[in-house]
């Protein structure tokens, strides 16, 4: 909102505060501005001028020569290229030793042999936004208003010597979308008496009513609690007033004609918007506020055919709509210069239904911004009638007798109960009753006393945003001054800030990850219902949620698993070059088994990761080496490690949809209810791989919320061995099927205490060996941690595991 400060002081006397210092003052009380520039961008020295002449220069067919009369008994000569110069056009004038915006110096001149005493401005010349005048004033020089005083400083006339005031609302404060608005909250800020406008002084009744020519109706009254109509005759179309148009300029508004700029001009006046029809446009004389028809189409005054909805309000005659309730008014009612008879609407619409009807159609005006937060029902007809009595007097129009409304329900009278125990223990101060009334007094805030330092404070319709005690505690501590308030520390028992268990894995996880060169990816939460059914276990019987209004037809559902997002990232990055990629996602997806939702959908914590390319590129000394399945295992087992999960963690062989068939392992923890599948790890099924154009890919997806609840980061010291170790390797033939997980489970079953560590080292299959067997390689590290083995203690353990392998698996060593 763009007030001027010296429309503001025609409410409230303004002398000894400057523009920067109000500033400074409103921001201090809670109403940010955020700049206040000056309408004169360098201006000085130019007058108002009446070319009393205009002749052809001799030597040039595009200037002119023009006498020009500024008021000092001498005309000036002056030669002008503006084509729309001419005889009796009253214009401003830059004389010799007058300064314009960018540094520019009037100087006597020759133009082609011809004396120039001066200069004939345009607006953009004055440094105006000539996009803010009237289309025919934005070309050529700027022509002023035939009753503009000669030599009159022009500063004076375009109401250029002004300030700014850019306010930086906070949406609870719509009240401040109006001159009278911020006059009421300088006021409080000032202590200063405020002067209103008077708008029923302005209207002179004609000698019929305006019942014989419109009748109103609220047909949608859920959402139209108050429609108000006044009708005009003889109105004559003309550009408004100087200073109408200066005003409306000032606020960033462009002038039309006098009805526009009137209704435009009360509506930053009162903060209620109008809108003025053509009444012999109007079918019937007949007003109704309902719901648009299905299939209903209007044109709105910007040209464009509008496909109405339902749900959207308009305002129609008795044949079709004429306006967009709230938003804009339609062509085929419009103000055009053959208009004589006004009908000037003022109503109070649902914010939620013009803010709906705004959004979906695309379409924002000052009228909607204002409703959408919801105008004072209060100000309804007083601004109807202000308008009223301006086009009265602007226009030549004759006001008929009485208003034509339709009402639903009168707005509630808001009264709020204020101690000042509450006053003062909310803020810490020590504020007295009489400064605690004088503050709600400066702020036009009727208030009862009801004993014992309370209050019943009514508050006015203009303040939608006060509705509890809090919000008159706010106010008081605005007026009485942020920086007065005491610095106090905080009492009563205080929790030391930690991370949730669950806040510090996703942490440790982070930093296990990049610290082994894994980049983190965000991915969107949105994807297309094609890709959730990529991975279906991973998905389960999770149903796509669509969304209401998606940004596209690829993201137009929530995502039930982390990969698709992540496969999309690699794809994206092999395109740029990008071959070695190894990147993770912690997010959550969405699970329901709903077609439709009743109910929240599951939030499910998970982690994914993605690798593709080679572990290590190639050197002088070493060739490159590609990503393998172990390389994703190797980071999960990391993570698994660190977390304390190591031992609750074992891989199967599967085959998951979207995973190659025979490079994927799911995910088991072991608890208390049994092994439970968490995720899988492997690599892409090739057709997933050439849907997207990816190498080969390796990518893992586990559930985090097992993990949250058995992982335990404790740590545990354990002394250095001092006694040596006793060495087994073992090679063992065994059947393909046979896993090597499974074996050095059954050895550390069978072996005891005495085994420190078993791992497999290597696993042949070739033709020493039957074609339906296989042949695993397991080296076995035995030791006591408080004495040395004997040969015999090892002998008999490592005999103990043989015969496990033999009687579980058929195994035989291998000669």
């Amino acid at each position: 909102m763009n007030i001027s400060y010296r429309w503001l002081s025609d409410y409230i006397d303004l002398s000894g505060i400057d523009a920067q210092q109000l500033a400074e003052m409103m921001t201090r009380g809670g109403i940010e501005i955020d700049s206040v520039p000056s309408r004169n961008a360098g201006v000085s020295g130019v007058v108002v001028g009446y070319v009393t002449s205009r002749e052809k220069h001799p030597d040039a067919d595009k200037l002119s020569v023009c006498k020009v009369d500024v008021g000092t008994g001498e005309e000036l000569q002056i030669v002008c290229g503006a084509a729309n110069i001419g005889a009796d056009m009253k214009v401003p004038v830059a004389m010799v030793g007058a300064k314009l915006p960018g540094g520019l110096d009037i100087k006597r001149a020759k133009l082609r042999g011809v004396e120039s005493q001066g200069m004939i401005c345009s607006a953009r010349e004055l440094g105006i936004n000539d996009k803010l005048l009237p289309k025919e004033q934005q070309e050529g020089i700027l022509v002023l208003p035939s009753d503009t005083e000669i030599g009159r400083d022009i500063l004076d006339v375009l109401a250029l010597n002004d300030s700014i005031l850019e306010l930086d609302l906070t949406p609870n404060r719509s009240d401040c979308l109006s001159m009278l608005g911020v006059a009421y909250e300088v006021a409080a800020l000032t202590g200063r008496p405020l002067e209103l406008p008077e708008p029923e002084k302005d209207i002179h009744p004609a000698s019929d009513v305006t019942s014989d020519h419109v009748r109103v109706g609220i047909t949608a009254d859920e959402f139209c609690s108050l429609y108000t109509a006044r009708y005009i005759k003889g109105v004559k179309i003309a550009p408004a007033p100087q200073w109408i148009q200066n005003r409306l300029i000032a606020a960033g508004v462009r002038p039309i004609n006098n009805i526009v700029d009137i209704t435009n001009y009360v509506m930053l006046e009162y903060g209620q918007p109008l809108h003025a029809f053509d009444a012999a446009k109007v079918a019937g004389g007949k007003v109704d506020v309902r719901l648009a028809r299905e299939g209903e189409t209007l044109v709105t005054l910007d040209g464009q055919e509008r496909k109405l909805e339902p749900q959207m309000l308009v305002i129609a005659d008795a044949e079709k709509a004429i306006a967009l309730a709230g938003v804009m008014g339609g062509l085929n009612s419009e103000v055009s210069e053959e208009t004589t008879e006004i009908l000037l609407e003022s109503a109070k619409f649902d914010g939620g239904t013009v803010r709906r009807t705004s959004r979906q159609l695309g379409l924002r005006s000052e009228a909607s911004a204002r409703f959408e937060k919801e105008v004072d029902a209060g100000r309804v007809r007083s601004a109807l009638d202000r308008a009223a009595g301006l086009i009265a007097r602007y226009a030549g129009g004759h006001v008929t007798e009485g208003i034509a409304e339709a009402e639903v329900s009168s707005p509630a009278t808001v009264q709020v109960e204020l101690s000042l125990d509450r006053v003062n223990g909310m803020l810490g101060t020590e504020l007295s009753s009489l400064e605690v009334k004088t503050i709600l007094s400066r702020l036009q805030f009727p208030a009862e006393a009801k004993g014992d330092g309370a209050w019943l404070v009514t508050v006015p319709s203009r303040r939608g945003d006060i509705s509890r005690d809090v919000d008159l505690v706010e106010e008081v501590a605005r007026l009485h001054g942020y920086d007065e308030i005491p610095t106090t520390l905080i009492e009563g028992p205080t929790t030391a800030g930690k991370l949730t268990k669950s806040q510090e894995i996703r942490r440790e996880l982070r930093q296990i990850l990049t610290g082994a060169g894994v980049h983190e990816a965000v991915c969107y939460s949105v994807t297309s219902e094609k890709r959730t059914g990529l991975f279906g276990e991973l998905s389960g019987e999770a149903k796509p949620i669509p969304l209401a209004m998606p940004m596209s037809e690829e993201r137009s559902v929530l995502r039930t698993t982390l990969l698709p997002s992540l496969i999309e990232a690699a794809a994206y990055n092999l395109t740029r070059k990008n071959n070695d990629i190894a990147l993770f996602e912690i997010g959550n997806v969405y699970h329901t088994d709903e077609e439709a939702l009743t109910r929240l959908p599951q939030e499910k914590p998970r982690l994914s990761l993605l690798l593709s390319g080679n572990r290590r590129t190639a050197s002088w000394n070493r060739t490159a080496e590609a990503v393998d399945f172990y390389d994703a295992k190797g980071y999960l087992e990391k993570a698994f490690e660190r977390l304390g999960l190591a031992g609750r963690i074992s891989y199967f062989a599967a085959q998951p949809e979207g995973f190659h068939p025979g490079r994927t392992a799911s995910i088991g923890i072991h608890t208390e209810r049994g092994t439970e599948t968490i995720g899988y790890v492997g690599q892409l099924h090739p057709d997933v791989q050439r849907e997207f154009d990816l190498p080969d890919t390796y990518v893992a997806e586990i559930e985090l919320a097992p993990i949250y609840e058995y992982a335990d980061r404790r740590i545990e010291y354990r002394t250095l061995p001092r006694y040596p170790a006793i060495e087994r390797d073992i090679a063992v033939v065994v059947e393909r099927n046979v896993t090597g997980g499974a074996l050095t489970a059954a050895i550390e079953a069978s072996a005891g205490e005495l085994l420190e560590s078993v791992k497999v080292f290597d696993v042949y299959m070739g033709d020493r060996i039957a074609s339906d067997k296989k042949s695993i390689a397991i080296a076995l590290v035995y030791r006591h941690a408080e004495r040395t083995l004997t040969d015999e203690e090892v002998i008999e353990t490592h005999n103990r595991v043989l015969t496990q392998l033999e009687q579980s698996f058929g195994a035989e060593l291998r000669k």
